[in-house]
């Protein structure tokens, strides 16, 4: 797949892409930084009286479901709603869901009532949502997902979006392919909220790029060299998971300066219904 992740991110910063993320009070500074160094400009409003109109005015919206509450499920709603009318992407990243009955509903709810562009979650939430049985711990995903492509793609058809589901490597899905995207670190995985992150990082190409097949593998990929780059010492030195989270904003906000002919060979179609 031809991704031009050079041209995609130089889309994102001449756009400067307003983001209204309505996500979790956890790691609600993580993403807003995320989405600046991309180049979008995040809003995180979350208030039912404005968000529908702030939502109106942006490039994309961000719907998290990392601290599920009855006002946060409506704030997202009604975000969505707006999205939906004003035709901007939705991103729904559907934290935690397989864990409780509550994060089950509100899961199913988001995305049967809106038109979701990406669909982001690890494996265990994305199997969750294709119907299968999944093992998720909390907001974590356990277990072992040995047909995450196959399920992916499933998950993509049955709810008319395009899937990224996050894991050892990520899987990009739309109804009819999928792609395995190699590029992350395991450091990755000692900092609470990449997912989270992940899910800034989304919104913030689809804002920038129409086709949300496009920006779902642009925003995968860079998210994955951008920790490959902080891992590696890049942006500064890593001692432990704190200097790390602070190299990876670096490496987010410095990665557009650095070519990236070279992405295209981390993106690898291993599926094709109808092949």
């Amino acid at each position: 797949m031809n991704v031009d992740l050079n041209e995609r991110l130089d889309a994102v910063a001449e756009a400067s892409p307003l983001v209204n993320a309505v996500t979790n009070n956890v790691t609600v500074n993580d993403v807003a930084q995320v989405i600046l160094h991309w180049g979008g400009l995040p809003v995180m409003s979350d208030d039912t009286r404005e968000v529908g109109d702030m939502v109106a005015a942006s490039e994309a919206c961000l719907l998290n479901m990392g601290t599920v509450s009855e006002v946060g499920e409506e704030a997202m709603v009604t975000a969505g709603e707006a999205a939906n009318d004003a035709d901007v992407p939705v991103v729904v990243d559907p934290v935690g869901v397989g864990s409780t009955p509550t994060r089950n509903r509100v899961a199913a709810r988001l995305v049967s009532e809106l038109d979701v562009a990406i669909l982001n979650g690890n494996y265990g939430e994305i199997t969750s949502l294709a119907g299968d049985d999944a093992e998720v711990r909390g907001v974590e995903s356990v277990g072992e997902y040995s047909d995450i492509a196959t399920t992916a793609v499933a998950c993509a058809r049955t709810h008319d979006t395009v899937v990224v589901a996050s894991g050892e490597t990520d899987i990009v899905a739309t109804a009819d392919a999928a792609y395995e995207v190699t590029a992350g670190h395991p450091q990755m995985g000692t900092v609470v909220g990449t997912g989270c992150m992940l899910g800034g990082s989304l919104a913030t190409l689809a804002g920038a790029i129409e086709d949300a097949t496009q920006a779902a593998l642009a925003g995968t990929v860079a998210f994955g060299l951008a920790g490959e780059a902080a891992a590696a010492g890049e942006f500064g030195d890593v001692h432990g998971p704190g200097s790390y989270n602070v190299a990876f904003k670096d490496a987010v906000a410095g990665l557009r300066d650095t070519d990236h002919d070279a992405a295209d060979t981390r993106i690898e179609r291993v599926l094709k219904i109808g092949e």
